[in-house]
């Protein structure tokens, strides 16, 4: 009972901190503008803040105690029956707590800083509500326990990010905001196909029964149409190839605590959907791993490569976010192949997506400490920023070693599981190739991650005004911040550091969620072998940073004394604007169009036949009376009246209307209406019996 408490508290209660710190904001703000004073609005900052740290509190509270208790087994839930008449249902295990507690940590130093990025910005309420609300939804999501759960909390996740996306309300952020939301709208409706699809096949939506049901249904290949309906859904969400294209838009537009919320937290949540599918309802399915590790590659080359061409700072983070994705789908495709001997997946999948969440809360919040002071994110104007900022510099250094994979540091840890996995797998040809593209992809995260922190931290500005202002630039972070950003350091530094106590303690308490039972046994993780394959990846992005980035990427402007970063992406080799914009907007619309126009010719053919057959107009009389008794009656009486009056006023009345002609054409047309009412209620009523006696054949027959 107690536990199911904790369980309500952590998913509902940010949706009521949410509207009361809207209200707050509301009441605080009409006061100050009353009182002609400014800061009003520290009520709502202070409620926003203390209800996220009080989240993270009550999770790790939540935690400590079930850990603690050695209840773990039980499981912590919550039933609520009667939602729309199905159930929404919670449960708590390592896998959900290890990543409640990730979750609620990052809001809670993306809510710090916040309060200082968004000084000066407007909506700030409206921010902080939906900031709150989508909270509640990811929490949801995490601890949902059948599938019905899982997408009512995943759309209502979809709809609150929604505004962070088009928080500024300029262009380009709106346009972005609406990628987003069409990216998301779209996968929600094929997830839903795929969901009921799934219920109606196995019976259940319980997401622990999956893996015990789906091995005896018959019908394999509807159970994949059911499960890829729920991918399109799961990996929109993750930022998985081909539907990746809202996260270079969202991400350099939205605020940066949004950013890496966006990122590091409601990625996951698409991959945690992968999860369910891969290891519940496909478990050990090589078929299935096929399919998500060719997604995988695709993601993780296709991000690193858009990364090194970006030259914005946070579209490069948002493009280094969609390969790492890839690299956590090709070690959950590698699952699969492996079957029961894939404890190294299975590890390196979870400490991938932990290590990933924290890299992108340190790198999104100190890109959002570079924009608030320099008020860009072009490398170009950037340049310098931090050369005379060496907390900032450290800060960013943590989180862009960690990526790289560089020894010492998390991300090293959970790639040379995944690349240790596919070395586990066997020497096939194409096997062979992921592991190049995976060695590859780790190059250049090293390449673009160098290039970031080369511009803003060691070379110097073009314009040498600008560097004198970066360079005198002291004050660029309040005591907040600076505890955001450097408290999210050091648990990610600390994380890394230790991996043999922080992330394979981590990582066995989580693998009951992917069906590992057994732990397998202890990587050396610092041994010669396992070194080698980082050390490939760094000297490919040594090379790529010298060779590409330095040589063909950055070019000397007419009368520049410095070579200056371009962006040589082609502008057209867009997916958006060369695929899916023409599609949604010309194509199926105009097919759409056509058909639209042949079911409404079909309508009023119907509709013709059936007037001149069972409707068929009854024949007037060819002269028929004009009015009837009533009217004729009611006409007389206002004609009298008329002529009363003319006589009362000794004048004649200059208009002399014939009541009883009025008074039968308003009777005619009431006539007539109440026909057409008639005869539009019986040919619905016609149309409705037939599609019932249609669905019952339906029923009949199926």
């Amino acid at each position: 009972m107690r536990q199911g408490i904790y369980l309500a508290v952590l998913v509902f209660f940010p949706f009521m901190a949410g509207l009361l710190s809207f209200v707050a904001g509301r009441l605080c703000t009409e006061r100050g503008k009353a009182e002609g004073k400014d800061g009003q609005e520290n009520v709502r900052d202070g409620i926003a803040i203390l209800s996220a740290i009080a989240e993270f509190v009550v999770m790790l509270t939540f935690a400590i105690s079930i850990f603690g208790s050695g209840s773990m087994e039980s499981e912590a839930t919550l039933v609520i029956p009667g939602v729309c008449g199905w159930t929404l249902s919670f449960t708590l295990d390592g896998f959900r707590m290890l990543y409640g507690c990730v979750a609620t940590f990052m809001w809670m130093m993306a809510a710090i800083l916040s309060r200082e990025y968004l000084t000066h910005h407007k909506n700030r309420n409206r921010y902080y509500l939906f900031l709150l609300w989508t909270l509640g939804a990811t929490m949801g999501v995490f601890f949902s326990a059948n599938l019905y759960t899982t997408f009512i909390f995943f759309e209502i996740m979809s709809f609150t990010s929604y505004v962070w996306v088009a928080q500024e309300e300029n262009r380009p952020a709106l346009r972005a905001a609406d990628t987003y939301l069409a990216v998301a709208v779209f996968g929600g409706l094929v997830m839903l196909m795929g969901i009921f699809l799934l219920n109606r096949m196995l019976g259940t939506m319980v997401i622990e029964e999956l893996s015990r049901v789906a091995p005896y249904y018959e019908n394999k290949g509807l159970l994949y149409v059911a499960g890829g309906c729920m991918l399109v859904g799961f990996g929109a969400k993750a930022g998985a190839f081909p539907l990746h294209i809202w996260l270079p838009k969202a991400h350099p537009v939205a605020p940066a605590p949004a950013s890496a919320l966006l990122s590091g937290i409601l990625t996951k949540t698409g991959i945690y959907g992968v999860l369910i599918l891969s290891c519940n309802l496909f478990l050990h399915d090589a078929a299935w791993g096929s399919l998500i590790l060719a997604l995988g590659v695709i993601t993780m080359f296709g991000g690193a490569i858009l990364a090194v061409f970006s030259v914005d700072l946070k579209r490069t983070l948002a493009c280094s976010s969609m390969s790492q994705i890839g690299f956590i789908l090709v070690s959950i495709g590698m699952q699969g192949f492996l079957r029961e001997e894939n404890a190294l997946a299975v590890h390196g999948t979870l400490l991938h997506m932990v290590n990933h969440s924290l890299i992108k809360l340190v790198l999104f919040l100190a890109a959002g400490v570079i924009y608030m002071n320099a008020h860009t994110l072009d490398l170009n104007e950037l340049r310098g920023f931090g050369r005379k900022k060496p907390l900032l510099a450290v800060i960013f250094l943590v989180g862009a070693l960690a990526i790289g994979g560089i020894p010492l540091f998390g991300g090293y840890i959970s790639k040379t599981l995944i690349h240790e996995s596919i070395l586990e797998y066997g020497g096939e040809t194409w096997m062979r190739t992921v592991e190049y593209i995976f060695l590859l992809s780790g190059g250049l995260t090293v390449a673009y991650m160098t290039k970031l922190f080369s511009a803003v931290f060691i070379e110097r500005n073009a314009d040498e005004r600008r560097q004198q202002e970066y360079d005198d630039k002291r004050a660029y972070m309040s005591p907040a911040s600076i505890f955001a950003l450097g408290g999210s350091a050091i648990i990610l530094f600390v994380w890394g550091l230790l991996p043999h106590f922080t992330m394979d303690w981590a990582a066995e308490l989580a693998q009951g969620f992917m069906g590992l039972e057994a732990t397998g046994h202890s990587v050396a993780y610092f041994s010669l072998s396992n070194l080698r394959g980082a050390l490939i990846s760094i000297v490919i992005g040594v090379l790529v940073y010298a060779l590409v980035i330095r040589k063909l990427l950055m070019k000397r402007e007419d009368g520049a004394q410095v070579k200056v970063y371009v962006n040589a992406w082609p502008k057209w080799l867009d997916l958006e604007n060369l695929v899916y914009r023409p599609l949604l907007l010309t194509v199926f619309p105009a097919i759409l169009g056509v058909l639209c126009r042949i079911l409404d010719s079909f309508v009023d053919t119907l509709v013709v036949l059936l007037r001149k057959s069972v409707y068929r107009d009854s024949p007037l009389p060819y002269h028929r009376r004009e009015g009837n008794v009533f009217t004729v009656a009611i006409g007389r009486v206002l004609n009298g009246f008329q002529a009363f009056g003319n006589l009362t006023w000794r004048r004649k009345s200059p208009v002399h209307r014939d009541y009883v002609h009025i008074t039968a054409m308003k009777g005619e047309e009431l006539r007539e209406s109440n026909w057409v009412i008639q005869r539009s209620l019986s040919f619905g009523l016609l149309l409705f019996c037939i599609g019932l006696a249609l669905t019952l054949v339906y029923l009949i027959l199926w």
